[in-house]
């Protein structure tokens, strides 16, 4: 791309296309549309021109550009340069990417039209200065997420990192599901995390959904209340878990000082040899500090 020429000039709106509409948000525009009223425009849009003199691509201006043919008018001060028409969507939209008062959403569907258009994660990342990894994160919310998770992050209800551990959930019932356990608050986000990956696990052993369908009165599909007593019930089960081990340790513990004691006794240690009980376990006599299989 070239700039050929940084003057500004003054040409017809109707000769110009928006390459990347996008939806603005009305009280910012309301605004912007009685700022140019009050003191004019302040900085002119810029476009290419198309080949052979067919008018312009909007590059860079579609709220500055809108506010005009609200006001009325049917000319605007622009910016031509010379730039193939890839190069123009391109532009525009990294130059959506990078304004400051962005929406997660209008984020979420910029990355992916640039994805759309052949660019890899990496090319992503570095055209609109985030991490490969972030942009990764936003491909999953896009190949996987259902319309209600997006909306719940437009409306910024759901943060986006935890939208995309939810998105990673093949089942879109239960995507909506764990969308509407934080909505309501009845778990925090780092817990649904675990309740997702909690459902993965029973998933991954055969289990599926169908302890939270079962717990769901009506049956079928799970609900934001089923899948709290899935998570509750996995919570109270890994509890009994630690408790059992804490008490096998202990009775563990209490038997290798038994052994270590009676092993320090020479009569007991031979009767142990005559009556050919002079062996263990190698991770019990590990325990108790003697070779396995060896004399008493």
């Amino acid at each position: 791309m070239t700039e050929d020429n940084q003057d500004v000039v003054t040409i017809p709106i109707a000769d110009i296309e928006i390459l990347n509409p996008r939806i603005r948000n009305r009280k910012i525009f309301d605004e912007l549309v009685e700022s140019i009223a009050t003191v004019g425009l302040k900085r002119p849009i810029t476009v290419a021109a198309r080949p052979g003199g067919r008018g312009y691509d909007l590059v860079c201006g579609q709220g500055r550009l809108e506010a005009l043919i609200q006001l009325g008018q049917t000319h605007i001060p622009a910016i031509v340069i010379n730039a193939p028409r890839e190069d123009c969507y391109v532009i525009s939209l990294v130059e959506n990417l990078a304004r400051r008062n962005q929406s997660p959403l209008e984020l979420i569907r910029e990355v992916g039209a640039l994805r759309d258009r052949g660019y890899g994660i990496t090319e992503v990342a570095k055209k609109i200065g985030y991490s490969a990894e972030y942009v990764s994160a936003i491909c999953t919310l896009l190949d996987n997420g259902e319309e209600r998770l997006l909306d719940a992050v437009e409306r910024g209800v759901i943060p986006h990192k935890l939208a995309v551990e939810i998105a990673r959930s093949d089942d879109a019932d239960t995507q909506r599901a764990l969308t509407d356990v934080y909505e309501s608050g009845m778990l925090p986000g780092d817990k649904v995390i675990a309740l997702r990956k909690i459902i993965d696990a029973r998933a991954q052993i055969g289990k599926g959904l169908c302890s939270a369908r079962n717990s769901n009165k009506g049956g079928g599909k799970p609900t934001a209340a089923s899948l709290v007593r899935v998570y509750r019930k996995e919570v109270e089960r890994q509890k009994l878990l630690v408790k059992k081990a804490a008490i096998a340790q202990s009775r563990l513990l209490f038997i290798v000082n038994a052994l270590r004691k009676l092993l320090a006794e020479e009569h007991f240690a031979t009767l142990l040899r005559a009556e050919a009980m002079d062996s263990l376990p190698l991770p019990l006599a590990q325990r108790v500090g003697i070779a396995a299989r060896s004399s008493l």
